[in-house]
């Protein structure tokens, strides 16, 4: 599915972005029982969106996802979505977190974008 074109009601799209962002402190967190909690966290949520995730990497202080975002949704609505309830539910899987992020932040604050380019001729 990542080089076929999605559809709406009265609309056909391809819209996929690069994006990566950081936990707070840039604190190698993302490992061993934290990884998979944290994968299937970011599945769940981009699964709710109707985001579909063509490739992601959990590197030990950042994610790299490549999704495929629907045109309904902002990418900047879409990430405080992901980020904010990931962080949520991240400290109620580990409640021993909250002793390192404080106040429940446990990403840090903006994230990196970018589009990407399909190489498709126009139809």
């Amino acid at each position: 599915m990542a080089k076929e074109t999605n559809s709406l009601a009265h609309t056909k799209w391809m819209c996929k972005y690069h994006i990566v962002f950081t936990p707070k402190y840039r604190r190698k967190i993302i490992y061993n029982q934290y990884k998979e909690d944290l994968r299937d966290i970011l599945k769940q949520l981009c699964n709710y969106k109707g985001v579909e995730i063509l490739e992601g990497h959990l590197m030990p202080d950042h994610v790299h996802m490549l999704v495929s975002v629907p045109p309904k949704l902002s990418v900047a609505g879409f990430m405080g979505y992901l980020k904010g309830k990931s962080a949520l539910m991240m400290f109620d899987r580990h409640a021993n977190l909250k002793y390192k992020f404080g106040n429940r932040h446990f990403w840090s604050e903006g994230y990196y974008v970018s589009t990407v380019c399909c190489g498709q001729a126009f139809l």
